[in-house]
């Protein structure tokens, strides 16, 4: 047996543990796609998804995506150096004219679009400052350029959404410029970015720059879903922006937003925009539809995920749960241990509704919870459903008491 094998099966010794006692959560297959699916043949309100506005499933989404493969089928080839179509050009267009920024470039994922800019972006004379509860592709992304031989960036951290913590960063700094890395809505917490305050120290330094990830708070801030730039007037404050297609716009893919140079550099330069294949045509022609409908109708349609949040979060309150730091659609339901939140994660499952444990490592022992995303798409009978399985199962297990469980039995 080599060292591979001999890791592997050291590392997975607490998810097979989980396995055996029935309670491990991770990889259920959907056998149809949609907020409601059906998981093992019964029917299942999906409350984990990040279909904020419930777009994906749409009659005219679905058909636009048959209509690109007849014309494209599902893949072009090769990278988009050489399999860029009209339909990709088109997009990008329109997002950025949509956005309100110079020019746009899709990228085959949201999580390739942030590593990508940073590493070309960042170089041996910018320190990246990240707050500490920065999503995994900006960790990723501010690591490889990290690696990056005789070029690298400094790294540094601060205290999450804080302004101090910032001013403090950039004073003690050792490169001259510097790339914050911020995000509009921080998926695991639920909460937004402290921006007006964090911007304020940032526009004091000179050689500093904002990078927002706003894949979270694109089609859910803002009256019309163009996210947190939109909800507080901050146009011209941050110069690139970075989102996805795998929330709001019903796929895969990721956004690049900023001034044409910048865009025209990164495309130039991003080794995960020229080395990894093109977009399928038929995730552009959904994205593309769903973008008809936030031009026609994305008042009304954020307005009415707005609404569901306020319901969700009054019935979760009301009777007694902790939602953390949320104050948007994300609500982690924090269960503070994790044979709490696996047990009520399989509970909840097995009565018809789906909230995802997120456990350490990645969240802090003590900080365990139940992923819960109100949608746009899910019924006031589907809010109403969950809430009152979570009161049940929140008493049984010890989530609403506070109690601990007792220790559970070893596996034979």
């Amino acid at each position: 047996m080599s060292w591979i094998q001999d890791k592997s099966r050291a590392g997975l010794e607490r998810i097979r543990e989980a396995q055996e006692k029935q309670v491990y959560p991770y990889f259920r297959a959907f056998e149809s796609g949609g907020l409601h699916t059906t998981i093992d043949g019964k029917p299942v309100v999906n409350f984990s998804s990040n279909d904020y506005l419930g777009l994906t499933t749409h009659p005219k989404v679905k058909e636009a995506s048959i209509e690109a493969v007849k014309k494209f089928s599902c893949g072009l080839g090769s990278s988009r150096v050489q399999a860029t179509t009209t339909a990709h050009v088109e997009l990008e267009e329109r997002l950025a004219a949509w956005f309100g920024f110079e020019k746009c470039l899709v990228f085959t994922t949201g999580y390739q679009a942030m590593v990508g800019t940073i590493m070309a972006l960042a170089d041996r004379d910018t320190t990246l400052v990240l707050d500490s509860l920065s999503h995994a592709c900006i960790l990723d992304g501010t690591f490889a350029a990290a690696g990056t031989p005789r070029n690298g960036p400094e790294i540094r951290f601060f205290n999450h959404n804080s302004p101090r913590a910032l001013k403090r960063v950039l004073g003690k700094r050792e490169r001259e410029k510097a790339m914050i890395l911020l995000e509009g809505i921080y998926s695991l917490d639920g909460d937004e970015a402290r921006i007006h305050d964090l911007l304020e120290v940032a526009e004091a330094d000179e050689k500093a720059v904002v990078v927002c990830d706003d894949a979270h708070g694109t089609g859910t801030l803002g009256k019309g879903g163009r996210g947190i730039i939109e909800k507080y007037g901050l146009e011209g404050r941050i110069p690139v922006v970075i989102s996805t297609f795998s929330k709001t716009f019903g796929g895969i893919g990721g956004i690049l937003l900023g001034d044409a140079e910048t865009v025209d550099f990164v495309k130039h330069q991003a080794r995960s925009f020229l080395f990894s294949a093109s977009l399928p045509v038929p995730v552009v022609a959904a994205a593309s539809t769903i973008l008809d409908m936030l031009e026609d109708h994305g008042e009304e349609l954020v307005a009415e995920l707005h609404d569901k949040s306020a319901y969700m979060r009054k019935g979760l309150t009301d009777l007694g749960f902790d939602l953390g730091l949320s104050d948007t659609h994300i609500m982690p339901v924090m269960c503070r241990e994790e044979r709490k939140a696996l047990f009520t994660h399989v509970a909840m499952l097995e009565s018809g509704v789906m909230m995802v444990p997120i456990t350490y490592p990645a969240v802090k022992r003590g900080e365990e919870r139940l992923r819960l995303n109100v949608t746009r798409g899910h019924s006031k009978e589907d809010i109403d459903q969950a809430v009152e399985l979570l009161g049940v199962y929140g008493n049984a297990f010890f989530v609403l008491g506070g109690e601990e469980l007792e220790p559970l039995p070893a596996a034979e």
